[in-house]
């Protein structure tokens, strides 16, 4: 039957989505827990426009979901501290620790080796304790924790387009990091559904072969799958009941409810995954040290007195009570940084210790809220809103930086030909290759975020600019030394006449916020103290969870108050998978049937039924060849495809992918929304 909505349109239904619509059930996931509508942030986009503490305490609100799955979890740690215990025999088995994640567990699977890890060793092997330990741990121990995501460290940067839908590149992954049976796996997916994380544990669990009594003890040991969705949801997707229902897998379910932002698993679901597994490996390194060393070596290294598993979950609840502390200077931040993107400026951000934490915050900007992902080196013009600088000379030393060791992509040589072979799917097959060439090491050279003399002459601060420098306890102290990295950046960015941003977190030694202020030598801007409780941090997971907090909040706020996001739907949403154009399709539909149902809503023009997913999809489809095809940037397809059916149903009559352009650059999403739907602006 011919589609009314199509046939006003005069549009036919591309190939493409009518295989997506016909064939792609598995990817449908708008019904996952993590993709509903959270009621605390409902109205989120127009409180903020006119109070932005306001909108920022109902992102920050959402967070108390996650304290409350993790006091669950301190009272059944049992899942937890088995695989502290698979961690603790790995070290002392000279085995690895492999963490393996896409998109935002990706880049949660890199902080564990990068912001913990590698950091923790580097420490204690400079520190005069490792005479004693080095008889009883691997010489190179502070390569045996492995961060991998899919697309290898290239997507940090930003996805690379079909890989996240295969099971066959967390399979490949897992063999070219040279991961072996008596590993520990640990897979992180925050839907619990992602096809190439599902790959991963799969692959491991091939490594014991054909399952006796005794290999599904021994791989159950080793295995680890940790999502964010009731099973329930999750069985109807055949790929999810092969590990759900595989007893050789331990599952741990961190379920916490819907996101801040509808299907923004970078906040709530990634933080419990990142604090919670932080702690296991916190955990696990206290049971080798405690072996060995003193009361007093420990505390040199951060271990403040014996804590149990249990005690260090507890702990979230003061990381929370900080960041809630640091709201209303949150807000001045937010609210800055909001203006220099409407003045058409730029940020610069620079930071060491909590680089990877910002650098992810930064970069998961670009796919959630449809914005230029980080500028490459060859680029002529500035086109991203901002950029990520750490104290270093030039791009390599910058990469070796953040990683703790170099940058590590994908060689086409090991996975051209297992794309080309075993992906039988055209699309998928195609998008891997046309990715493979943009996964290699050879990336690592199109992105320096270096504070080198080069990148402060193409891309210094400007006039009206913002720098935000970011830092960690005693990096307060290099604001006042002249030559440090800080001390340099910020005093730039005064020259420069850039606006400045300080956000800083320490613990709580007695010392006041006035007088840490008091120290920050003369510099004028706003700042953001984050005052931890007293209580060891030796990994500073909960250093690195409050900041991801906070900065996971303020820049959601900022694309709130820009009009890229609408209520708490993820609008601006960028479709470059199958899971994003299914959350995409369903953005489209729910937002259309909700306008057309409005008082507001001329009855004359009120179509016989609602819109359906097909008819959705078919439109959605077609913004997005419109939108590639003229190569518009940060254009969402999203957007686009709401304006253009509903103006066509308003009107009854076509309406061009041109005049809907028009529409959505003059008035915005919100706005127009907002205009025929009044109850947007409305709790429900």
């Amino acid at each position: 039957m011919t589609s009314p909505v199509l046939q006003l349109l005069d549009l036919t239904p591309s190939p493409q989505s009518v295989d997506y619509v016909e064939n792609k059930h598995q990817f449908h996931l708008f019904d996952l827990l993590t993709e509903q509508r959270h009621p605390r942030t409902w109205n989120l986009s127009f409180v903020i426009q006119s109070d932005v503490t306001a909108g920022l305490r109902m992102l920050l609100s959402v967070d108390e979901d996650v304290l409350r799955k993790v006091t669950e979890l301190a009272q059944n740690p049992a899942p937890l501290e088995q695989a502290v215990d698979a961690v603790v025999e790995a070290i002392r088995s000279h085995h690895k620790i492999y963490f393996y994640g896409c998109g935002a567990t990706g880049r949660l699977a890199k902080q564990m080796e990068s912001s913990f890890w590698r950091p923790f060793w580097a420490r204690v092997r400079a520190h005069q304790c490792w005479e004693k330990l080095k008889a009883h741990l691997p010489d190179d121990i502070g390569e045996r924790c492995i961060g991998e995501m899919t697309g290898a460290d290239r997507a940090l940067v930003s996805s690379l387009e079909g890989f996240e839908d295969l099971q066959l590149i967390g399979r490949l992954q897992l063999q070219d990091r040279g991961v072996e049976r008596g590993d520990v796996v640990i897979c992180v997916t925050e839907g619990g559904e992602t096809s190439s994380v599902i790959g991963t544990a799969l692959g491991a669990l091939d490594q014991y072969g054909s399952m006796t009594e005794r290999k599904k003890q021994e791989a159950s040991r080793h295995i680890y799958f940790v999502y964010n969705n009731p099973d329930d949801v999750l069985r109807p997707l055949e790929r999810c009941v092969s590990v759900l229902d595989n007893a050789a897998i331990t599952k741990i379910n961190l379920v916490t409810g819907p996101q801040a932002i509808t299907g923004s698993t970078r906040m709530q679901a990634t933080t419990i995954a990142t604090f919670v597994l932080g702690v296991v490996l916190e955990e696990a390194i206290a049971g080798i040290l405690e072996e060995h060393l003193t009361s007093e070596e420990l505390r040199t290294l951060g271990y403040d007195g014996h804590s149990s598993l249990t005690e260090r979950l507890k702990d979230f609840a003061g990381v929370k009570d900080a960041v809630d502390t640091a709201l209303p200077m949150m807000a001045r931040f937010t609210t800055i940084e909001t203006d220099t993107y409407r003045q058409g400026r730029y940020a610069t951000y620079f930071a060491k210790k909590a680089l990877i934490t910002v650098f992810i915050d930064n970069t998961e900007r670009s796919p959630t809220f449809r914005l230029y992902p980080l500028d490459r080196v060859e680029d002529k013009e500035r086109k991203c809103w901002l950029q990520v600088w750490t104290e270093a000379d030039n791009l390599k030393d910058a990469w070796r930086g953040f990683l703790g060791r170099p940058f590590r992509g994908l060689e086409p040589h090991f996975y051209k030909e297992a794309f080309e072979r075993q992906v039988t799917d055209p699309y998928l097959r195609e998008a891997a290759l046309r990715s493979l060439v943009n996964a290699g090491n050879d990336q690592e050279l199109s992105y320096d975020f270096s504070f080198s003399g080069f990148n402060i002459e193409r891309k210094g601060p400007a006039p009206g600019d913002l720098g935000v420098a970011v830092l960690v306890d005693e990096e307060l102290e290099d604001l006042a030394k002249n030559g440090s990295g800080f001390q340099r950046f910020t005093a730039l960015c005064r020259e420069r006449g850039a606006n400045i941003a300080l956000l800083f977190v320490t613990g709580c030694d007695g010392t006041q916020p006035g007088e840490i202020a008091s120290r920050l030598n003369g510099i004028n801007g706003v700042t953001i103290p984050v005052i931890m409780p007293s209580k060891s941090d030796p990994l500073t997971v909960r250093r690195q969870i409050a900041l991801k907090m906070l900065l996971n909040a303020h820049s959601t706020g900022i694309m709130a108050a820009l009009g890229r996001v609408v209520g708490n739907t993820m609008t601006n949403v960028s479709p470059s998978n199958l899971k994003l154009i299914g959350r995409a399709t369903y953005l489209v539909l729910s937002h259309v049937n909700d306008t057309i149902m409005s008082p507001q809503w001329p009855l004359e023009s009120r179509p016989a039924a609602p819109v359906r997913f097909s008819e959705a999809s078919a439109v959605l489809f077609d913004a997005m060849d419109y939108v590639r095809d003229r190569d518009m940037g940060q254009t969402a397809e999203v957007s686009l495809s709401i304006i253009r059916i509903l103006e066509a149903l308003r009107r009854r009559e076509p309406v061009s992918w041109d005049e809907a352009g028009g529409i959505l650059a003059g008035e915005g999403l919100a706005a127009y929304l907002f205009r025929l739907n009044r109850s947007l602006g409305a709790c429900p």
